[in-house]
């Protein structure tokens, strides 16, 4: 799953940047999507294979903390891009005549920059809040990556404050980006039952899909996140479902179903196969 994630999300990136017929805003945010899933999946599953292939089960303190920080900024930067992307499809949908005028290039731009600086501030404050606690041994984390709460179950001292600290820094920006994505989709499903058939099939299509990996990115997270400092068996589930499904499902749904990217990838294919053979 995780080469799979790699590989293809790598070659969405290289079609777009290669096709200069993919160059609306919906495509470069979709760039940065892709990105993210790369990075997102590399913080633990690099790790994860290795431990298994190895037999060693140790990370130090210092790899701990940088899973945790680049988890959290990583999955951050994600929801960003999908409010960010719900919106764009809101725009060009209900909007059409001021598309070029809302989504300008500086406006995605500065878009993309608030995300990045957002998600940087709440990943920085999820991993101070865990690592100034003091810890005890034995140090076993009870999870296949450093996550908040089955590190926090090692802290020496009482860690309710903290837990809640943290629930609300997590909240600040799910539940704000979940009311935008929501809002956003329910005005387009509205405004579709005045379009024509074929373009009201298209875009409820798009529309149903993209709500498809929103629900299978958000009520895990709300699940493993948005609760008390308790750890609970089937987390071991549910942290391979947002680690590795979604991101695979974001890949197929987001640019494997997008007619557009297809072509351009089968066309960039055709003419590196065809250059190798004029050698």
């Amino acid at each position: 799953m995780y080469t799979a994630v790699v590989l293809g999300n790598a070659l969405i990136l290289v079609t777009i940047l290669a096709s200069k017929g993919l160059s609306s805003p919906m495509y470069f945010f979709l760039i940065y999507l892709s990105l993210v899933e790369i990075c997102y999946c590399s913080v633990t599953a690099p790790k994860l294979i290795l431990d298994t292939l190895t037999r060693s089960q140790v990370i130090s303190l210092q790899g701990c903390v940088t899973q945790i920080f680049f988890l959290h900024f990583f999955s951050g930067t994600e929801i960003f891009l999908l409010t960010v992307m719900a919106y764009d499809l809101y725009v060009s949908i209900c909007r059409p005549l001021h598309y070029g005028t809302i989504m300008y290039p500086r406006a995605c731009g500065l878009l993309v920059a608030a995300a990045w600086g957002g998600v940087l501030l709440h990943s920085l404050g999820q991993t101070f809040l865990i690592f100034q606690l003091p810890f005890c041994d034995p140090n076993v984390i009870d999870h296949y990556f450093c996550d908040v709460h089955p590190v926090l179950k090692m802290a020496c001292s009482d860690t309710f404050l903290i837990s809640l600290l943290i629930i609300v820094n997590g909240s600040s920006i799910s539940v704000l980006s979940l009311a935008v994505l929501l809002a956003s989709y329910a005005v387009i499903l509205h405004s579709l039952r005045s379009r024509p058939t074929l373009g009201q099939r298209k875009a409820l299509s798009t529309c149903v899909s993209h709500l498809a990996v929103v629900g299978l990115f958000f009520i895990p997270c709300a699940f493993v996140y948005l609760r008390p400092c308790v750890t609970l068996p089937a987390d071991k589930m549910v942290a391979v479902l947002y680690k590795m499904l979604t991101p695979l499902l974001n890949l197929v749904i987001y640019s494997f179903r997008n007619a557009e990217v297809k072509d351009a990838a089968w066309r960039l294919m055709r003419g590196r196969a065809a250059a190798e053979r004029s050698r």
